[in-house]
């Protein structure tokens, strides 16, 4: 299967994914640390369980295992961030901002990657900045002016580490089998998770979820074990047999699908989301989001 087909799968399920996450945190979850421990604990699962149905790799490359890992840290840390934003931030204005992955994927990949990039990319590196920076803007009511949202340099941080993250997994993936650099990701990622989460208050919001019969485990367990799964799995594949930075700039249409998604579910459950509706609103988030795709198909060319 071609790459640009698969990495759009990605994007979509991965989009969806991103969808249930901000459900799950507007209608269930208590804190962000909480909330972790129950990813960190289903992805460390997750992860071991496919190591050890694959087994040890026939030709074991410590550099190789060495990046793998890494590359479900920097994973780690980039979703611990984009979770903490979610709490207080529409899911069609954050998803956005942190794809602008393929930004720092694509000055990587100059370096350790030996690919160039052209005039018609840089634009495109410009157009996706510009695109992030306005779908984080919000208008004042009353005031008719736009603010910079502080979670913007957040989601930024975000992207860098998932763009980091993906040129790890490309070097990974020259000496390991998708199944294997998937597994070792997923595992180190569920451990990142859980160090952040894991403390005392969290830990007794974590316990109550199962004394009330919470939802939210539920919800968590079907997006871990097969949605989320699915969607990293799949972006590996794509990475296996594409170029890093091409792969990630088409992933980043992920930003599109949740536009979409997004506006589509809060048009027929009103604030199902916490999203607002408003004609500005909706200009706003359609226009950066076209310019963001915009940009990184600019950087894929």
């Amino acid at each position: 299967m071609n790459w640009l087909v698969i990495a759009l799968l990605s994007a979509a399920i991965t989009a969806a994914v991103s969808i249930t996450d901000k459900t799950i945190i507007y209608k269930y979850a208590k804190s962000t640390l909480s909330l972790l421990i129950i990813m960190g604990v289903l992805g460390t699962i997750n992860g071991a369980v496919i190591l050890i149905i694959s087994g040890p790799p026939d030709h074991p490359d410590y550099m190789a295992l060495t990046a793998a890992l890494c590359s479900g840290v920097l994973f780690g840390f980039s979703g611990a961030i984009l979770i903490k934003v979610l709490f207080t931030e529409e899911v069609s204005r954050a998803i956005p901002v942190q794809q602008t992955a393929p930004i720092f994927t694509a000055l990587l990949a100059l370096f350790l990657l030996s690919e160039s990039i052209s005039s018609l990319q840089w634009l495109g590196i410009f157009g996706a900045v510009l695109g992030s920076a306005l779908i984080s803007l919000n208008i004042e009511a009353g005031f008719g002016r736009l603010l910079l949202h502080r979670s913007f340099y957040l989601l930024v941080l975000s992207a860098l580490l998932f763009g980091i993250g993906n040129v790890l997994v490309k070097v990974a993936l020259s000496e390991l089998s998708v199944i294997h650099v998937h597994g070792m990701r997923m595992f180190s990622m569920g451990v990142i998770f859980l160090l952040i989460g894991l403390r005392s208050q969290s830990w007794k919001e974590f316990k109550s979820y199962f004394s009330e019969r919470n939802p939210i485990l539920l919800l968590c367990m079907a997006n871990e074990f097969f949605s989320a799964n699915l969607g990293l799995l799949t972006l590996s594949w794509a990475l296996s047999i594409g170029p890093a930075s091409l792969v990630t700039a088409v992933f980043a249409t992920r930003a599109l699908f949740v536009v979409i998604f997004s506006i589509f579910i809060a048009s027929l459950w009103h604030r199902a989301l916490g999203e607002e509706l408003s004609t500005t609103n909706v200009l706003v988030k359609v226009f950066s989001t076209i310019l963001i795709v915009a940009g990184v198909v600019a950087i894929a060319m």
